[in-house]
């Protein structure tokens, strides 16, 4: 027998999800709407006549996004960039949130260390004098350029250390009582029941490298060099250059919208591979590493 109690919690449940499920399509609303633009032609685009379905279907935007040689050079070296950025960013990240989550009495510089933390994540140095940082290592024009200034994220840092305060202290105890170390505790204790938190931080720092495109243009000084997010946005459609008649009449078909609409899509695509891998880490780990403390 369904109560009145028991309705009402159903039906406000049902609402909730409701309410969510209408979010979530208004959130999808934008991308399928840059989906339809890129492969849309050139007319219905400037006459905003496209919604979430394509009008007059064509793929020369794609096309030529696809058949210069620089693109997938810039893809590799995006690829590159964020496989040792993240994994550098993990790791460091790692290596300081671990002894900055012990308590005073095992590690008394704690909180003097915690100071220039925060500080550091509310004050930076500056473009300029990062910039001066970079030319005078020798560091300009080369993908560590874009790597080493952002080895350490405060913020990462934060929710890490957060997570780990929260391990049991019965669990270091019980190691410190049988012999272990404290690489011993961290790779064969803290890591492994640490998945949620390393997930979190490693899904920011893929996402950070990968939709960055700010750096390369202070630091990278060949254009062959770009990252894939830093090329595309230097990418134009110049018709007065073009003197093939077959080719303008292609080019032709895409407006600035439908290139950049292309742009979109082109670089959401990877995250969007990899994100359901970690989805189901990433709500517990940004949960308890923030609340923890």
């Amino acid at each position: 027998m369904i109560t009145s109690k028991s309705f009402g919690s159903r039906a406000a449940a049902a609402a909730v999800w409701i309410l969510v499920l209408g979010m979530a399509c208004l959130c999808l609303l934008p991308l399928l709407n840059m989906v339809a633009l890129s492969f849309s032609s050139s007319a219905a685009a400037t006459g905003n006549l496209v919604g979430l379905v394509p009008v007059d279907f064509t793929a020369e935007s794609y096309s030529r996004l696809v058949a210069d040689q620089q693109f997938w050079r810039s893809f590799g070296i995006s690829v590159v960039r964020v496989a040792l950025g993240a994994s550098l960013n993990v790791c460091l990240t790692v290596l300081m949130a671990y002894p900055l989550s012990k308590p005073k009495t095992r590690f008394p510089a704690q909180p003097v260390y915690m100071k220039l933390v925060l500080f550091a994540m509310l004050f930076s140095g500056g473009t300029i004098p990062t910039f001066l940082v970079v030319k005078n290592t020798g560091l300009l024009n080369s993908l560590f350029a874009l790597i080493l200034p952002t080895a350490v994220p405060i913020f990462n840092v934060i929710i890490l250390m957060n997570f780990f305060k929260g391990t049991p202290e019965a669990l270091e105890d019980a190691a410190i009582i049988d012999g272990a170390g404290q690489w011993q505790m961290l790779l064969k204790i803290f890591l492994p029941i640490s998945l949620p938190a390393l997930a979190t931080v490693g899904l920011f720092s893929i996402v950070g490298h990968w939709n960055d495109y700010f750096q390369a243009l202070l630091y990278i000084q060949s254009t062959e060099n770009y990252p894939l997010q830093t090329y595309i946005q230097q990418l134009t459609v110049d018709l007065s250059t073009v003197t093939d008649p077959e080719r303008l009449k292609e080019l032709s078909r895409i407006s600035g919208r439908t290139f950049n609409a292309a742009k979109i899509v082109v670089s959401t695509v990877p995250l969007l591979c990899i994100y359901p891998f970690l989805q189901k880490y990433f709500v517990t780990g940004i949960t308890i590493g923030s609340v923890k403390g």
